[in-house]
């Protein structure tokens, strides 16, 4: 199946492999959702991932807790294909008071928002996850 968002695609397959409890959830590849997968692993939301270049395929390994609740506890896509959201280092949003991170695409790279704010680079709100 094609998708015109592919970050939506991934936050929605995640958001719904969680609410079932799954182990894993397959998506397909691209160099953003790479990046973007990464960022949540620094952050301890997802366990692993894995890309299968030659056949243009990643899985995503989930985290639990021990009581098998989901680490992440929301995903929200902020920037649309319709509506893009750009904000300046300044404007970054703190998710939860920062126990959630945001997402940007920046000049310097895909980054979260503690790094950007950090750098003093802005740019487009990808997403925000809690």
């Amino acid at each position: 199946m094609s998708f015109n968002d592919p970050i939506a695609e991934l936050l929605t397959k995640i958001r719904n492999a969680k609410d079932a409890r799954h182990r894993f959830v397959d998506l397909s590849h691209s160099k953003i959702k790479v990046e973007i997968l990464s960022i949540l692993k620094n952050h301890g939301f997802i366990e692993n991932f894995l890309v299968d270049e030659k056949n243009h395929k990643m899985r995503v390994f989930l985290r639990y807790t021990k009581e098998r609740e989901a680490v992440i506890r929301g995903l929200d896509r902020i920037s649309t294909c319709g509506l893009r959201q750009y904000v300046g280092h300044q404007e970054i949003p703190r998710v939860f008071n920062g126990m959630g991170i945001a997402i940007l695409s920046t000049s310097k790279g895909v980054l979260d928002g503690e790094t950007a704010r950090n750098l003093k680079a802005g740019g487009e709100l990808l997403c925000a996850v809690w």
